[in-house]
């Protein structure tokens, strides 16, 4: 089973901003520093997704754990800059997800060294002094997927959770196809 822990998403507010205002009509909700960060980062909560708003209007909102709270952190960042009289709803140009960082646990210790032989070594990369998984690319799928020997993977690279699903299934099949489960 796949389970999202990192959704990114990116927007664009067609306006650029003059960012220590709106730092100050935001109050505690953003924190900016020009002399650490160009951006201003707003959080809602302490759990909730980080948002990044830039001079030029572009946005990007980082740790939302299902596609369903990047959605609701966007929705509250406009509300927020509209409520505020900082933007109106015309002012929306696109908001789309970036990339899902995602989980997968194959419940089987795995031979790694196998397992890069056995999916071909023009689409893994293996190397256990560098990193302690191994990097498997399919050429059919955007996803890369990070696998580790306890059998748990990090799936990443993707927009689209379908995508993210098909890459576990389809390495779930090849773990089949290698009787390596």
């Amino acid at each position: 089973m796949v389970e999202v822990v990192n959704a990114v998403g990116s927007g664009f507010l067609n306006r650029e901003f003059d960012l220590s205002v709106v730092a100050e009509d935001l109050g505690s909700a953003a924190d900016f520093d020009p002399e650490k960060y160009p951006g201003m980062y707003i959080r809602f909560s302490e759990d909730s997704p980080l948002v990044t708003l830039y001079r030029t209007g572009k946005y990007i909102v980082t740790g939302a754990d299902s596609l369903d709270k990047l959605e609701e952190a966007n929705d509250k960042l406009l509300n927020l800059l509209c409520d505020n009289g900082i933007i109106d709803r015309s002012d929306v140009e696109w908001f789309e997800v970036q990339n899902l960082v995602c989980t997968a646990n194959f419940d089987q210790d795995l031979n790694l060294s196998a397992l890069a032989i056995g999916l071909g070594l023009e689409q893994t990369e293996y190397e256990p002094e560098q990193f302690p998984g191994l990097v498997y690319r399919n050429p059919d799928l955007e996803s890369v997927i990070l696998i580790f020997s306890t059998g748990k993977a990090v799936i990443t690279g993707s927009s689209d959770l379908d995508e993210v699903v098909a890459a576990s299934d389809n390495l779930i099949q090849e773990l089949s196809r290698l009787q390596l489960n």
